[in-house]
């Protein structure tokens, strides 16, 4: 026990001596935390649209004054050229066309009534696509609240819409959970291997491997300080979320701690499993580099699991991230309970002895 503390007491000098490491650790999630909700969103804004009203009319008036209202968009011409309108497209000013067609207004109670044409700019496929659909959600209100005047019950009363788990639809509060496991992947994931590797590239881990420590408590002492780091990580994580952007977890703050320290465990023990067969610092940044985006990517951080193909669907079952992200989104926005989520800490809790066990194993140690 006391080689142990000894060790442990050399890790936490060798962090609190680097003068870059300590302030990384602080700062980082800091800043991750606070920049990246404002400016990763898939909301689509500052849409560029052109009306070309051929119709002139009262309810034409209106589709344009809903889309100028709206925050999603701006106007930037309406009039009733086609042409001239194409040729802003074309140049880039403007990302949707609105065309509305000659009687519109007139035929609309008839059944041969021209449609209204929308034409996009395809070139920033995600503008265009979402500008498009955005677009036609406001005509298609218009259009209704038009309907609604004309007729005794309207339609909007027979309908209720109700958005479970995230009523205003915030992208933040998808994304914010994902961001904490970025964080972990990236402090409990790189520092420990490169630690591992520097003593490697100094030299001093010759010293340790004449010593009688046992791999066992050389490879504890250098994963305890960075379990530690990450429970504090992902205490100022969540008090950021709460104070900046208003998110607390609905469910048990103990469900979330205890996912973070098997996540912890797990990502940590694969960073060191690496660093046992690399020989640089290069080797090792290319190897966690790799590993780390196939997890940010294909676990489901970013991009949703059930629009990936199946056989990456499959995949997704060997990666940690997978599960830990499940932990976060059900705890802070529906409430789960440890007991509804058990396979997914029964899932982290293998990850993390299989890799925990391969970095004891694979520690070469010679005496």
């Amino acid at each position: 026990m006391r080689t142990f503390i000894v060790l442990l007491q050399k890790e936490f000098l060798q962090i609190c001596r680097n003068s870059f490491l300590p302030k990384l650790i602080i700062a980082f999630p800091i800043m991750l935390m606070l920049i990246m909700p404002l400016i990763m969103t898939m909301d689509v804004r500052n849409v560029n649209v052109a009306i070309v009203d051929m119709d002139c009319s009262s309810v034409s008036r209106r589709i344009a004054s809903h889309i100028e209202a709206s925050d999603y968009f701006t106007l930037k011409q309406t009039s009733s050229e086609y042409p001239l309108a194409l040729s802003a497209l074309e140049e880039g000013d403007i990302d949707v066309i609105v065309q509305i067609p000659k009687d519109f207004e007139r035929n609309m109670t008839t059944s041969y009534q021209e449609r209204i044409s929308i034409t996009a700019n395809a070139v920033n496929a995600t503008k265009g696509s979402m500008g498009m659909q955005y677009v036609i959600q406001t005509i298609a209100s218009s259009l209704k609240e038009v309907k609604n005047e004309n007729s005794a019950i309207a339609t909007s009363e027979l309908i209720t819409i109700e958005n479970r788990y995230n009523p205003t639809l915030n992208y933040r509060h998808y994304m914010i959970p994902a961001l904490m496991i970025i964080i972990f992947i990236l402090i409990c994931g790189f520092l420990p291997a490169l630690s591992i590797v520097g003593e490697k590239e100094s030299g001093t881990i010759e010293q340790i491997n004449v010593t009688p420590v046992s791999r066992f408590s050389f490879i504890l002492s250098k994963l305890l300080p960075y379990w530690i780091i990450g429970l504090f990580v992902v205490t100022i994580a969540m008090i950021i979320a709460r104070l900046v952007y208003g998110l607390a977890p609905i469910g048990s703050v103990g469900t979330i701690y205890l996912g973070a320290l098997l996540f912890i465990l797990t990502i940590s023990g694969l960073s060191l499993t690496v660093a046992n067969f690399s020989e640089t610092m290069q080797q090792t940044i290319f190897v966690m580099f790799f590993i780390i985006m196939v997890n940010m990517l294909m676990s489901g951080l970013l991009t949703p699991i059930d629009s990936m193909p199946e056989w990456a669907q499959n995949f997704t079952l060997i990666l940690p991230p997978r599960f830990f992200i499940e932990i976060l989104r059900s705890v802070y926005l529906k409430g789960t309970t440890i007991a509804e989520l058990w396979n997914n800490f029964v899932a982290l809790g293998l990850f993390a002895i299989i890799f925990n066990s391969l970095a004891a194993i694979t520690y070469k140690k010679q005496s």
